[in-house]
């Protein structure tokens, strides 16, 4: 679902020639960031550098700016249940406040887009991809019945706040958001601004998204940059911080080559979408979900410390068996690690292969993910 340039280690300066820029371009120029060029904006992927910004959002909170997002609402009759036709997640039974991620699907069961969809009082919310955002409200203008009304929200700025400490500086500015857990949501006031708060995110981190009024987002990000737990945190070290904790990024691990189940993302399809069907290339993922599927998405430790970055080809002595979709290195982890794609036989901890790096190969290893335990802060966990 994080959206963010891959190959962080080696990051470019580049021409940018980009849409209108987001509410936040300005602010993240006044305070150094090195802007880049990614889904059609202007966005920062440092400030001070990345390895440095990954480890505060892991031992404080980080700040980013996610608003290239597309936020989306669903109402009229049967919205949930029509839905469900392209999600293959449990839609109807969401209660207010809940939310949940899932996966937009063409006819064929590949992956269109991951995104999180979110019950409100009298709509569904939807975050979707920037890069894919456009396509994304295309195909459910497609596909959708007239009787539902799809409504882009082009004047918010969505932005989020991860951390462990994430909690402590947004409940000062915003009392009441430490009563919600991992994937609950609910509608706030800040300086009589709305805000729609989830308990969410893409680091493996506890932590915040916040939709806010564009006209109104600097002066909050100004109001949380301000607490001492907070920096802004650019989109590189978003990117090494969701590798480690095992998260896809669409564009690179998940596209239309991959279904939930070659994605290892089968916890996306709940209990009555798995015995009843009905959603965009069901026979064959329900089919695969019984018998197994022909390769799968796995995590990878590399031997030594060069990094092996997307594209490499896996190899089992001279068979190719997989390729890498994600890599770089793990600050949190201090080592390089990957993702990516191999036959599912071979999809098993612990299994030796090895990949091929500038004509070389690097001994790699099958890994469970996460690389580092998740923290969110979920409904009935232990204190």
């Amino acid at each position: 679902m994080s959206e963010v340039p891959s190959e962080n280690a080696e990051i470019e300066d580049e021409v940018i020639d980009t849409e209108a820029p987001l509410p936040l371009d300005a602010w993240h120029r006044a305070r150094g960031a090195r802007m880049v060029a990614f889904a059609g904006y202007a966005m920062p992927i440092q400030y001070e550098g990345i390895m440095a910004e990954h480890l505060w959002t892991r031992e404080q909170a980080g700040l980013f700016d996610v608003s290239h997002m597309g936020q989306v609402l669903f109402t009229g009759e049967g919205a949930a249940q029509a839905l469900e036709v392209m999600l293959p997640g449990e839609i109807q039974a969401l209660k207010a406040g809940q939310m949940r991620y899932s996966l937009l699907l063409n006819e064929e069961g590949g992956i269109l887009d991951d995104l999180m969809i979110t019950r409100r009082a009298d709509d569904l919310y939807m975050v979707v991809n920037g890069a894919t955002k456009y396509d994304d409200i295309g195909t459910f203008r497609d596909e959708l019945p007239d009787a539902v009304t799809i409504n882009f929200l082009e004047d918010q700025a969505l932005i989020a706040l991860q951390g462990p400490k994430a909690v402590d500086a947004l409940a000062r500015i915003v009392p009441g958001v430490e009563a919600l857990f991992f994937m609950q949501a609910a509608g706030f006031a800040w300086h009589e601004t709305p805000l729609w708060i989830s308990r969410s995110g893409y680091t493996g981190e506890d932590g915040f998204e916040i939709s806010v009024p564009a006209d109104a987002v600097v002066a909050l990000v100004e109001a949380i940059a301000a607490q001492p737990e907070v920096k802004p945190i650019g989109l590189g070290a978003r990117d090494s911080l969701r590798l480690e904790a095992g998260l896809p990024l669409y564009g690179h691990d998940l596209d239309e080559n991959a279904n939930p189940v070659i994605a290892d993302l089968t916890f996306a399809i709940q209990k009555r979408r798995r015995a009843e069907g009905g959603f965009h290339g069901a026979e064959t993922i329900l089919h695969q979900l019984a018998e197994g599927a022909p390769s799968k998405r796995v995590g990878l430790t590399v031997a030594g410390r060069m990094p092996v970055r997307e594209g490499a080809k896996l190899y089992q002595g001279d068979a190719l068996v997989g390729t890498v979709t994600s890599g770089g290195f793990a600050p949190s982890v201090n080592a390089p690690i990957a993702m990516g794609y191999v036959t599912v036989n071979l999809a098993i901890a612990g299994t030796a292969l090895e990949a091929e790096v500038r004509g070389k190969r690097v001994p790699v290893t099958v890994a469970s993910m996460p690389f580092i335990p998740h923290r969110y802060h979920r409904k009935g966990a232990a204190k």
